[in-house]
């Protein structure tokens, strides 16, 4: 039984947009273009794929199979069609990247934009996000976040050196009550936490004490995803917030935030840029790999 392959790549972008209409608006077709050729294919393999609703589409168990098993091949004979197209030219196209909020090196601003200076034929399209899924499934080119959660079978660019979790908060604070000496001292302060999601616990604080790693869960007083926010509120005095050193590093400059338990501290792989290991690296995607290279 021979399917359309047009068709197959028309369904996996269904499957990783979950709605007919942004499918389209990808593609820059109608919507009932896309739903006719769904119902074309699934007509050619005598079983539904997705189950349609007014707001949304879901895969049923046959269309979450198929996808999870064309979708690499869709993705590779892309880039082996985007390399081909670019050997004409530079780079081009637009290039999808899911990018940890507290990577912050990377959305600094500099990397982006020299980069996109360097490609104006690229279009960057970059979501800011902290939930763990998978980039390919999702459609993105690319991915940034932290190398130890990074899944074995990605190709893995280092952005920067070691990273380094730190404890913080204002001078008033600690004039005020005083600061811990030890982690394990924490439930009794007040603290800001972080969540990577709204439905996601607080994130457990991570120390290391005689060359052994261990956890303290914080009890916060305030709790968000947005570290913009958590720094704001430890600088006002509200409580002792924990995150990535390199994000408090104006406010401390400034003298605005003091670090604390600094000996129970260690450094940590940092940021990678990771994507799926492909025979055929698309150009853009091979673009912004040198360009990390070249800047580290």
């Amino acid at each position: 039984m021979d399917a359309d392959f047009n068709a197959l790549a028309i369904f996996a972008l269904v499957a990783e947009e979950k709605n007919f209409r942004a499918a389209a608006d990808r593609l820059g077709v109608s919507r009932s273009a896309v739903s006719q050729t769904i119902a074309r294919l699934e007509g050619t393999l005598g079983i539904a794929l997705v189950q349609r609703t007014t707001r949304s589409v879901n895969l049923t168990e046959a269309g979450e199979r198929l996808y999870n098993e064309v979708a690499p091949a869709i993705a590779d004979v892309r880039a082996a069609v985007e390399v081909t197209v670019n050997l004409r030219g530079p780079p081009r196209g637009q290039l999808r990247l899911a990018v940890s909020s507290i990577a912050d090196r990377f959305l600094s601003g500099d990397m982006l934009a020299a980069f996109a200076e360097e490609n104006p034929e690229i279009q960057l399209d970059i979501t800011v996000t902290d939930e763990e899924f998978d980039i390919v499934a999702a459609g993105y080119d690319a991915g940034v976040r932290l190398g130890e959660v990074i899944e074995q079978d990605m190709i893995a660019v280092p952005i920067a050196g070691e990273e380094r979790q730190i404890a913080v908060c204002a001078p008033a604070f600690r004039d005020r009550f005083g600061v811990p000496a030890h982690p394990r001292e924490l439930p009794g302060y007040r603290c800001i936490g972080w969540r990577p999601a709204p439905k996601a616990a607080p994130y457990r604080w991570e120390f290391t004490e005689d060359g052994k790693d261990f956890s303290v869960a914080v009890s916060p007083e305030i709790t968000t995803n947005d570290m913009a926010l958590m720094i704001k509120l430890a600088i006002a005095g509200a409580g002792i917030s924990f995150g990535m050193q390199e994000s408090y590093r104006a406010a401390i400059e400034r003298g605005e935030l003091i670090p604390i338990l600094g000996d129970f501290c260690a450094g940590f792989p940092g940021f990678y840029l990771y994507y799926p290991s492909r025979r055929n690296v698309a150009p853009k995607l091979r673009a912004l790999v040198r360009h990390v290279q070249n800047l580290r």
